[in-house]
């Protein structure tokens, strides 16, 4: 079985897979559990910008676990 025409493969990043979606947007996941932060899907977009999504939210997260 090969790849199906129109889909393309899962990124890793930082601990996430980045899921590219049949309508330009991304289903975002942590690879593993415990999840420290839920899937999202984002807006149509390019594979940086959902980095850059990533990266923000990851780094109000840990904005909230140093003011604790």
């Amino acid at each position: 079985m090969g790849s199906q025409p129109g889909h393309e493969a899962a990124v890793r990043y930082r601990g996430f897979l980045l899921l590219p979606q049949a309508n330009q947007t991304w289903l975002v996941r942590p690879e593993r559990s415990p999840m420290l932060m839920l899937p999202f899907r984002t807006p149509s977009c390019s594979l940086e910008e959902v980095k850059s999504m990533l990266n923000r939210r990851l780094s109000q997260k840990t904005n909230l676990f140093d003011a604790a």
